[in-house]
């Protein structure tokens, strides 16, 4: 959790401050931290990396398989403290505010907003409802095909999914155990 706290130790002078939006953050991601005798939180996250995967690249995906990395627990830390440890300092804090960036719905706060308000009647029709996004991704569409309703994933699977794409020659051709999977996606920022 240090480097998840380290950011905003180093931004925020006032270490209540500090606290505070770490409590935030670790409220956020407390579901990666849940661990009950049958599962840990992120098991989910990587269940979910695992169907992206196979869908981007079922290649990639068999030959993990093949070596027993099926789980992708070589995944794990990156999705638990969201690269900090695979980034530099700054790119972590850029990707992490990419990445909440992308969580913010505009259309949240007409939820809040009083039916007759002058805000409300600028928003549209809506009536309350948030306006559905079209899925326009590779794995959103498969989902539609074959009529799945699985709730938006966290961006931050699709990044761990991005970064194994990338990197899928080199695994395909390294990597002959899970130690060597590990090695090279551990290597983010080296392509």
């Amino acid at each position: 959790m240090s480097d998840l706290c380290s950011p905003m130790i180093i931004l925020l002078e006032d270490e209540a401050d500090a606290f505070w939006c770490f409590e935030r953050l670790m409220r956020r991601l407390r579901g990666n931290f849940r661990c009950t005798g049958n599962s840990v939180g992120v098991e989910k996250q990587l269940s979910y990396l695992a169907a992206v995967t196979q869908v981007i690249d079922p290649k990639l995906h068999h030959h993990f398989e093949t070596l027993g990395g099926g789980d992708y627990l070589f995944a794990f830390r990156m999705l638990m403290v969201l690269f900090r440890r695979e980034f530099s300092f700054c790119d972590s804090l850029y990707l992490w505010e990419m990445m909440w960036a992308l969580e913010y719905d505009p259309d949240l706060f007409s939820l809040y907003e009083e039916p007759g308000s002058n805000i409300t009647k600028a928003v549209g029709s809506n009536k309350g409802k948030p306006k559905s996004r079209r899925p326009c991704g590779k794995y959103e569409r498969e989902n539609m095909k074959i009529k799945s309703s699985d709730a938006s994933l966290p961006i931050s699977v699709f990044l761990v999914a991005s970064v194994l794409k990338d990197k899928s020659s080199k695994l395909l051709h390294e990597a002959r155990g899970l130690d060597d999977v590990v090695k090279v996606s551990l290597h983010v920022c080296s392509f």
